[in-house]
């Protein structure tokens, strides 16, 4: 059976590759292996690559910090199946074992994947900048007077701009520093997906709330926030550590934990632990799917209220009685 061995870059390409016609093949820094790495993180002898009757498999051979194939960590004296084309990593070189019998991406045109790639940002960005900044310039228009003058959306829409292309580049840098690449666009793209998300949150629950008569679903926009700003954190942190996913998952999810916890703690003496305490704006009555409630459904309701406020009442009147009394 024949392949190649290909050592990776940090951006996945190829860099080197090793012919392998005979069984079994060592890797490592030792001039005696068949493949040599030049990587003060791999042993002499690091790893061999063995024939067995069910395919090539990956043996590692005794060292400090082992390899990985795939997702999956291998340990010194653990052995892992490769398939036709199987990604691995020995101390910091990432290497593609690739069999003759794995099938070759068509051959390309010259620049035409970088120019696929850019046009796909050409299109997608604009747009999705476009559906953002409008969102930001109707909520704008919204709470402004009718004689606002088209020079005063300048900062309300510029400010936020510069913010999320701040954002973008430094999770951008972030990535450089790890994978030596700049995906300038791919977190953008992320971001704007995210505020498009949110704002359509703003929006719906709240209406639907009022529409059928639903007061603690506009209640779930606050609960939504703090879950959505850590899956947004997380959405970026994975193109920088894409393996620490899980870990990262579980870790933003535990922080979230302790955050609710925390916010349910200071609203414990309110009527919701989530939601807005009152409404500034109603939508149009055209709006209102459910049927009007009597006058006489409200005094009821208010009438529970009634205890609740004058111990409030009273706590208040202790409060302001006291230092007198000390006096």
């Amino acid at each position: 059976m024949k392949g190649v061995v290909e050592i990776l870059d940090r951006e996945g390409q190829v860099r080197s590759v090793f012919k392998v016609t005979e069984w079994p093949a060592r890797i490592g820094r030792s001039p005696n292996c068949d493949i040599v790495l030049d990587d003060s993180h791999v042993a002499g002898e690091h790893a061999e690559l063995q024939l067995a009757e069910q395919g090539p498999q990956l043996a590692l051979l005794p060292s400090i910090n082992g390899g990985w194939v795939g997702d999956h960590a291998v340990l010194p004296g653990q052995v892992a199946p490769l398939e036709g084309l199987a990604l691995f990593q020995l101390g910091a070189t990432h290497l593609r074992w690739r069999s003759a019998d794995a099938p070759l991406p068509p051959e390309q045109p010259l620049a035409e994947h970088q120019l696929r790639q850019v046009s796909r940002s050409m299109w997608w960005l604009p747009a999705l900048m476009a559906v953002w900044l409008g969102i930001l310039g109707f909520n704008y228009w919204l709470g402004s007077d009718t004689d606002t003058k088209l020079v005063t959306y300048a900062w309300p829409l510029l400010g936020p701009l510069a913010a999320v292309l701040a954002w973008a580049g430094v999770w951008a840098l972030i990535t450089q520093l790890f994978h030596r690449r700049f995906p300038f666009a791919k977190h953008l793209r992320r971001v704007l997906i995210w505020l498009i998300a949110m704002e359509a949150v703003d929006y719906l629950l709240p209406g639907l709330a009022y529409s059928f008569d639903l007061p603690r679903l506009a209640g779930l926009s606050e609960l939504i926030a703090p879950c959505a700003g850590a899956f947004l954190i997380w959405w970026h942190a994975v193109l920088v550590w894409p393996r620490a996913r899980r870990s990262m998952a579980v870790g933003f999810g535990l922080l979230l934990a302790l955050g609710l916890g925390l916010r349910m703690a200071q609203r414990s003496d309110e009527q919701y632990s989530f939601g807005p305490r009152y409404l500034n704006a109603l939508p149009p009555p055209g709006f209102r799917m459910v049927s009007p409630k009597p006058p006489e459904v409200l005094l009821d309701d208010l009438r529970s209220l009634r205890e609740p406020l004058d111990k409030m009442a009273k706590k208040d009147n202790d409060a302001a009685e006291g230092p007198e009394d000390e006096d």
